[in-house]
């Protein structure tokens, strides 16, 4: 499967590094997308490394294959999987802006394709009102949310906002493929 895994800053970057190599090795093709801050914590090449397929971070960077590689990307494309999705990105996506090479992208999916999003924030974001309506705007709009675990957050806090564990969203996208 054509699978675009794109990232936003979060401490679960280090999941999606892991979750991008999983995804490889069970042999789906793997483009990575970060937004610019995601990619400031880690660099695209890593992705790149990790799934032997192209990864990327700036729309307007000098390692532009095409003028509208979002548009490839959507094209290409047979999964939509945002892994880590913190609030800010989730934010975006509800609301359809498209400031970045993850936002045009994903407003440039045909409607019909699956699109599974992996939150991953602070407990208190994660239960703040303006957090929830986001979420549900993205459910009606057809997005999969695999919901966060419980547990010790990066920030220190108790509580249910840590990123699924790539074995959960490895088994949410075999479903996809049955």
């Amino acid at each position: 499967m054509n699978i675009v895994l794109a990232c936003g800053a979060s401490a679960a970057l280090h999941k999606a590094c892991d979750l991008a190599s999983q995804l490889a090795q069970k042999g789906h093709a793997v483009r990575t997308v970060l937004t610019p801050r995601a990619a400031r914590l880690v660099h695209p090449q890593l992705f790149a490394a990790l799934t032997g397929e192209a990864a990327e971070s700036d729309e307007f960077g000098p390692e532009r294959r095409t003028a509208m590689d979002h548009i490839d990307l959507a094209r290409w494309a047979e999964l939509f999987l945002v892994a880590p999705a913190p609030a800010d990105l989730v934010a975006r996506l509800a609301l359809g802006l498209g400031d970045d090479l993850v936002t045009t992208t994903a407003l440039a999916l045909p409607t019909t394709l699956p699109r599974i999003l992996c939150p991953a924030m602070n407990p208190n974001m994660w239960s703040a009102p303006p957090l929830r309506r986001n979420v549900a705007t993205l459910i009606q709009d057809g997005w999969k949310i695999l919901e966060p675990d419980s547990g010790h957050t990066a920030c220190g806090v108790q509580g249910k906002g840590r990123m699924a564990e790539p074995a959960a969203i490895l088994e949410a996208v075999a479903r996809l493929g049955r």
